[in-house]
């Protein structure tokens, strides 16, 4: 037999994929194990290894379980914060969508009264709506954009 039949069969026992019955792989290694000496010997060697360290208890330092549930406890409050952040920025949104449909209509109106009292031409009111509608948008995107860039990292920009 070619030594890739030998390296194949030491693959499948080392990943013991031969224990899964991967592919029918499982078959191919039991019959070329009772015709092999040399990976007879190399799986028992495997098995033993495994069944060594199996066999040893594992017990971890306490410093390193306190530090683990320390951290553990931290991303635990970090979540719980993130998620109730999260909850008051749902609330705002739904908050300011509903105050925009409300007051959207009385400032249409207000704009189209004004304008038709300084006798100004429709277009005219209605950029200045479109503006003073948009502006505070666009100004709160422009802040948060710049947090969510500069300020994430230590300071703002004009520093």
């Amino acid at each position: 037999m070619s030594r890739s039949v030998h390296e194949r069969a030491r693959e499948l026992l080392a990943f013991g994929s031969a224990d899964n019955g991967v592919d029918g792989q499982h078959s191919w290694l039991q019959a070329h194990l009772a015709e092999c000496a040399a990976c007879r010997a190399y799986e028992a060697a495997t098995r033993g290894v495994v069944r060594a360290l199996r066999s040893q208890p594992f017990a971890a330092d306490p410093g390193l379980v306190r530090d683990t549930l320390a951290r553990v406890r931290s991303r635990a409050v970090e979540l719980r914060q993130r998620r109730e952040r999260n909850w008051l920025v749902g609330l705002s949104c739904a908050f300011v969508g509903l105050s925009a449909a409300i007051t959207t209509p009385l400032l249409w109106r207000a704009f189209e009264w004004t304008g038709g009292w300084a006798g100004v031409s429709s277009w005219v009111w209605q950029v200045g709506f479109a503006f003073l509608w948009i502006a505070p948008a666009l100004g709160v995107s422009a802040v948060l954009l710049a947090r969510g860039t500069y300020w994430a990292h230590g300071e703002p920009p004009w520093r």
